[in-house]
């Protein structure tokens, strides 16, 4: 019986460590196949690529988190059970946040508080500065790789108790001492020590100028992460502080149920995102009166997405007046004679621009938002979307609905009530990538050598390029689409279902704005009983087939950067060729 069990308690024994080693070798295959996809992710899948599957998978996952959850019971616009969103919706929701699209398509007040908190991490993490801090990491894990593949530099020892000099592959004397009449003449003090001289090569400048490169998106990288706490956190201590004390702005919230800590920290992370959601379902409709509250979002929009190279290039200027990091003035130098790219890193192409840059930057967005500002005033300032509001008001809601045209997408009136003329403007707005800028035709050497340097490139992917269409292209095919999808109702509800609204919606979500025209049951042709007003975007009256088709134009938007050479091939007259 002993030694049955002896034997018993070796073979577990046995089989414990045997299941052990197989757990522990498990392991560490799944380990290796972890860190070959990431290895594969970061140095095999082109720029356009990866950040499509960063947003896709952001997308996913939002979507199975927000499914888990459950929605609220009631709000103050539906007293009774609410339905939880359909599946396509809650995904529809989860791009447009990951995007920061804010197109919608289900009432903002159907989610519960987890709910706003998962959507809230969501739109952080889609944000256009929070995607910039993600790539400067993945820049950083390359210039890694890179510093251990280069020589440092080429040591050569030389034994000093030979009787003669050891000649170094270069040709070079190995010694302290000097060379007369074919005779070495050398130190006796150091004959019983080797001497390592260090060679400088071009593996050695090579190595330098990627250590500094390291260094200069490793800071750059602290600076961004400091750029979103410091905005972010003190955005939502003073929107918080506002709502607790002016008792308007408190009374909605309450009204509404929504936390007021909750709404803080969404509502300024949606503006600096220039997502554009809000908690309420009349966005900030309900607060248009709230004067303070407007000015102090209009800076999150303008330092999150139009300004943000500026914002950013201006607080590394700052830093470099107290501290002589050399990553600090590698960074703010821009050497005109080589490009950004092989400066900094590619993230840096766009948001790392240089000083004269900058304030044409700022120019053009503060010219673009004083003619909209003057042209919106000029036309709306006794319409209906404004009514009750004194002149003062009307001049701060004025401002923030002409800044929000550009990327953030919050409104403070009704756009389907505004003049078809100031509708116009505001598309063409949506329609201009966030870093627009007036450049005079100057002579840029850096410009110029950049566009040198990527024609070798390009020699290599023409087919690519010939078969790549305009931005404006790619629009029209999409709106062509949608009015295909829909044209039952296009024929049955003109008013409402008309080409103008539908190509506001898809410009919309292209430009990653969010405005839309909304839906009317009163300017329905044939009156349906059964017709209740939302307060969701257009396209939540869509069937699914069109929401699948913005969810399309959505993420083409949010990566249109790489594309905003698309249609060379095309020329519109001889004179071009």
């Amino acid at each position: 019986m002993k030694k049955n069990l002896h034997f018993f308690s070796m073979k577990l024994g046995d089989l414990c460590s045997c299941s052990c080693i197989k757990l522990t070798c498990l392991g560490k295959s799944f380990g290796y196949g972890m860190a070959s996809v990431y290895h594969y992710l970061i140095f095999k899948l082109k720029p356009f690529w990866l950040q499509l599957c960063y947003f896709m998978c952001i997308s996913f996952v939002g979507f199975l988190v927000l499914k888990v959850l459950k929605p609220r019971s009631s709000n103050s616009s539906n007293p009774g059970p609410i339905m939880a969103p359909a599946n396509l919706d809650l995904f529809f929701t989860s791009v447009s946040a990951t995007t920061v699209s804010s197109m919608s398509t289900v009432e903002m007040e159907v989610f519960s508080n987890a709910q706003l908190v998962i959507l809230t991490i969501i739109m952080l993490f889609g944000g256009e500065v929070f995607a910039f801090f993600i790539e400067l990491q993945i820049e950083k894990s390359k210039l890694i790789v890179k510093r251990k593949e280069i020589v440092e530099n080429v040591s050569i020892v030389v034994d000093k108790d030979d009787h003669g000099p050891r000649i170094n592959e270069l040709g070079e004397f190995a010694c302290n001492g000097s060379f007369e009449n074919g005779v070495g003449n050398f130190p006796v003090a150091n004959m019983n020590e080797p001497t390592a001289i260090t060679i400088s090569t071009p593996h050695h400048d090579r190595s330098s100028n990627e250590d500094l490169k390291y260094n200069s998106v490793k800071y750059l990288s602290h600076v961004v992460l400091g750029y979103l706490v410091v905005i972010l956190g003190g955005g939502s201590i003073l929107v918080s502080m506002y709502m607790k004390l002016v008792p308007s702005a408190n009374e909605v919230l309450k009204a509404k149920g929504i936390n007021t800590q909750t709404f803080s920290v969404f509502l300024i992370i949606a503006t600096f995102a220039n997502c554009g959601y809000i908690p309420t379902n009349e966005g900030m409709i309900v607060f248009r009166k709230n004067s303070g509250l407007l000015l102090l979002l209009i800076p999150q929009v303008l330092l999150g997405n139009t300004l943000f190279p500026a914002g950013l290039r201006f607080v590394l200027w700052v830093l470099g007046k107290f501290s002589q990091r050399e990553e600090i003035h590698y960074m703010l130098k821009l050497d005109r004679k080589i490009s950004i790219k092989e400066q900094v890193g590619y993230p840096a192409n766009e948001v790392m621009i240089s000083t004269i840059h900058c304030f044409y930057l700022i120019a053009t967005v503060l010219g673009f938002i004083f003619i909209q500002f003057i042209l919106f005033c000029s036309m709306e300032w006794n319409s209906d979307g404004l009514y009750g509001m004194n002149a003062y008001q009307k001049l701060i809601g004025a401002l923030f609905q002409t800044v929000n045209t550009r990327h953030s997408g919050e409104n403070i009136v009704d756009l389907s009530t505004i003049a078809p003329a100031m509708m116009v403007v505001f598309v063409v707005m949506m329609y201009l990538p966030p870093y627009t800028s007036f450049l005079p035709l100057i002579n840029d050497e850096r410009s110029i050598i950049g566009c040198c340097d990527q024609r070798k490139k390009r020699r290599r992917r023409t087919l690519v390029d010939n078969l790549l269409f305009s931005r404006l292209s790619y629009l029209v095919m999409f709106i062509v689409l949608v009015c295909i999808i829909e044209r039952k109702k296009l024929k049955d509800d003109p008013l409402n279902f008309n080409v103008f609204n539908i190509t506001i919606e898809v410009i919309s979500a292209y430009g990653n704005v969010g405005f839309t025209t909304g839906y009317s049951c009163k300017r329905q042709l044939n009156p349906d009983g059964l017709c209740k007003d939302m307060m969701f975007g257009f396209v939540g009256r869509w069937s699914n087939a069109g929401k699948i088709i913005l969810i399309m134009v959505m993420i083409f938007g949010r990566v249109k950067r790489f594309n905003l050479r698309g249609g060379k091939a095309w020329k519109l007259s001889t004179q071009d060729l």
